[in-house]
């Protein structure tokens, strides 16, 4: 009865008492804001490849500057879980990009060994690609965990297509290997950094 009470002496209150109760309840609802606002600290790229350089060895802070940096997109991405995600995105465009270059690669190759190798490159890269994808969007789910798994697990295409060009004097796909893995590294030190 008392609950009833309550809820109908609100319905009733004068439009000043509403506007107050609303002013409280919105105060309240952005003290607890400050909590999300500390997750996305504003980070310079700067920063941000500098903790990501010391949360993982093997990725390299210049490059992850300089990737960055050479990205319009990053001018919007002024935290951390930002950068991480475009660097995430910079990724599945080289995996892609890597696939498509396989292709044509593929088409003008006239021995019958090298069009296999490529093939098979090809389909590593359209992995990748996809597993990419799907570790960002954790990423944007802030699922940092699997993200990183994720991540991690697409480093390995690159090494792959460098294995199966191993004993040939000429590799077709190296520089588009050791791009794409680079970039998956930042991808990768970034989310380990906001984890870190």
């Amino acid at each position: 009865m008392q609950e009833r009470r309550s809820t109908a002496a609100v319905a009733r209150a004068p439009p000043a008492t509403l506007s107050l109760l609303a002013a409280a309840v919105l105060l309240l609802a952005t003290a607890a804001a400050p909590c999300r606002a500390q997750a996305a600290t504003v980070m310079s790229i700067e920063e941000a490849c500098q903790k990501a350089a010391s949360a993982s060895a093997g990725m390299s802070y210049e490059h992850c500057v300089s990737s960055l940096a050479s990205d319009a997109r990053s001018r919007d991405a002024a935290d951390l879980h930002n950068l991480a995600v475009l660097a995430a995105r910079m990724a599945v465009d080289h995996a892609a990009t890597t696939g498509a270059r396989m292709e044509d690669l593929n088409e003008v190759e006239e021995s019958p060994h090298a069009r296999a190798r490529l093939h098979h490159c090809r389909e590593l890269y359209n992995a990748a690609a996809d597993v990419l994808r799907d570790a960002l969007d954790n990423l944007r789910a802030r699922i940092y965990g699997k993200a990183s798994q994720q991540l991690a697990a697409a480093l390995g295409a690159s090494e792959s297509c460098e294995d199966v060009w191993k004993g040939e004097e000429r590799v077709p796909v190296a520089t588009h290997d050791r791009e794409y893995g680079r970039m998956a590294m930042v991808a990768l030190g970034l989310t380990s950094g906001i984890v870190a």
